[in-house]
């Protein structure tokens, strides 16, 4: 009994004190010591805008995130102008990159392996993961309610097109 009462002492303890930090600057605090110079208190000037242009495979629901932060001005607060483009493609997005026309290009990891594997001297370096799984569905043109995999053997599969999809 005295080992639970301790915990949620302490437990509430920690959530005060946690939650006590959260609170609004007072007004003396945001204007700053008597003692500063004038000039401390002053915003620093905005930098320059770095122009970037990223180019993705597909507009997707799974780069929502990315949508978002665009919207709500996440990449100017970073100083970054952000130009996105639409490649239509990972054979495109790839090219786009490859040729300077994009910076960044948003798309699966096999295109730049297969660039690399075939000998470029000027390769892409993956660096970053933006989705966990792929974002692929298999449709039919009937409704098949017992769907199997087993249904698939001798069917005609349409992957993608060519660019996006190896299969």
């Amino acid at each position: 009994m005295k080992k639970r009462l301790f915990t949620l002492l302490l437990t509430t303890a920690f959530a005060v004190l946690t939650l006590s930090a959260c609170g609004e600057k007072t007004a003396q605090e945001t204007a700053g010591n008597a003692e500063e110079p004038a000039a401390a208190s002053k915003p620093a000037p905005k930098e320059e805008l770095s122009d970037v242009t990223l180019n993705e495979v597909a507009h997707s629901i799974f780069y929502a995130p990315m949508y978002v932060a665009i919207e709500e001005g996440y990449f100017e607060d970073e100083n970054i102008r952000l130009e996105l483009v639409c490649g239509f493609g990972a054979d495109k997005v790839m090219t786009a990159v490859l040729s300077g026309e994009a910076d960044i290009g948003f798309m699966g990891s096999e295109s730049s392996i297969y660039t690399y594997n075939e000998g470029a001297n000027d390769y892409v370096v993956n660096f970053a993961q933006l989705t966990q799984r792929a974002g692929n569905f298999l449709v039919a043109r009937e409704e098949m309610p017992e769907f199997s995999w087993n249904d698939l053997k001798g069917k005609t599969v349409l992957g993608g097109r060519k660019g996006v999809v190896h299969i």
